[in-house]
């Protein structure tokens, strides 16, 4: 049976060519009919094959290609082209991977501090702050997104965020807001007496002079990461971690306000109602009513020895703010 394309389309008929291969109009038209059926069914398959697949692996992408060849070898298969056509119109693509912005510049040239919260282990609220900068993608419209991006603190005794910011740029004056949220909690504290470490990442906003400012006129000391290593400052990636692909899992955001309201909700949520297992079980809230160790549902070995050598020293709340204790 004969198909029709190109060039060869215009210069005969169907009906001359029906009479040169000696076949009947209605014969030329159903093996056209069944062919579109054919295509069809190849299409079907191949679309309810990659539903079944995505119910076990929702982010699954471009091994689907691979295993559709597996799974329909020897069989008639739609071509690799066909077979990305077919995802795309009927909406099974994945996004592309969104681009990451970078959120820290460590090469600005600025005085940088040293790890002094490494060793630490804090008992009781406003002895340790860790703080990073995270970014929210926004989407502007379907084909183009943006970023803002939020400033967290959070004290690493009772894991309560104390402090945040969302802005639309990574401007020093964000973290500021953010710890200046946090500071508020030591309002009529003399800052002869306040024992706070405050950690984060050698980025530019927390080496800049107002912020290193800040925290010196509270008598808060410094402390930073040393390298890359996103354990140097886990905390704080477990918190951005927990804020994006949790509190705020599956929320599409098209402005900063937006973004404002959902995190001041979605950390009023994290701090008085969701239990935390670093702390018993509590909400962030009612664990900063404590002093002294609170039961963990998860055992740290890191913290199993600090524990045991803070408890060897004959003043353990001396030994865990002294210098020489945490080096030696």
């Amino acid at each position: 049976m004969i198909s029709l394309r190109g060039r060869d389309s215009r210069k005969y008929s169907i009906e001359s060519l029906c009479r040169l291969f000696g076949k009947t109009r209605q014969a030329f038209y159903k093996h056209d009919e069944n062919r579109l059926l054919r295509i069809r069914a190849k299409e079907d398959f191949a679309i309810s094959f990659v539903q079944k697949v995505r119910l076990k692996d929702p982010g699954i992408g471009g091994k689907l290609w691979l295993m559709y060849r597996k799974e329909f070898q020897g069989g008639a298969l739609l071509g690799r082209d066909r077979f990305s056509d077919v995802l795309d119109q009927c909406g099974l693509k994945l996004r592309q991977r969104i681009r990451k912005p970078r959120t820290t510049d460590s090469t600005h040239g600025l005085p940088v501090f040293s790890n002094l919260a490494k060793d630490f282990i804090p008992t009781a609220v406003n002895q340790l702050w860790v703080s990073d900068i995270t970014y929210i993608t926004m989407w502007l419209d379907k084909e183009h997104d943006a970023f803002c991006y939020l400033s967290l603190v959070l004290d690493s005794y009772s894991k309560e965020i104390v402090g945040w910011a969302s802005g639309p740029a990574l401007a020093a004056e964000f973290t500021l807001a953010a710890l200046d949220m946090a500071l508020k909690r030591l309002d009529g504290v003399p800052a002869g007496s306040v024992h706070l470490f405050h950690h984060s990442d050698r980025g530019c906003q927390y080496a800049s002079d107002r912020y290193v400012s800040r925290l010196r006129s509270r008598g808060i000391r410094i402390s930073m990461t040393e390298s890359g290593d996103p354990k140097d400052n886990a905390q704080a990636e477990r918190i951005n971690n927990t804020m994006k692909n949790e509190l705020l899992k599956g929320v599409r955001f098209e402005s900063i306000q937006e973004v404002t309201k959902a995190v001041e909700k979605a950390v009023r949520f994290y701090n008085e109602e969701r239990p935390h297992m670093s702390v018993d079980m509590k909400t962030p809230r009612d664990a900063a009513d404590n002093v002294g160790d609170i039961p963990k549902r998860r055992t740290s070995r890191r913290e199993m020895h600090l524990k045991n050598q803070r408890d060897a020293c004959n003043n353990p709340e001396i030994c865990l703010l002294s210098d020489s204790c945490r080096q030696g």
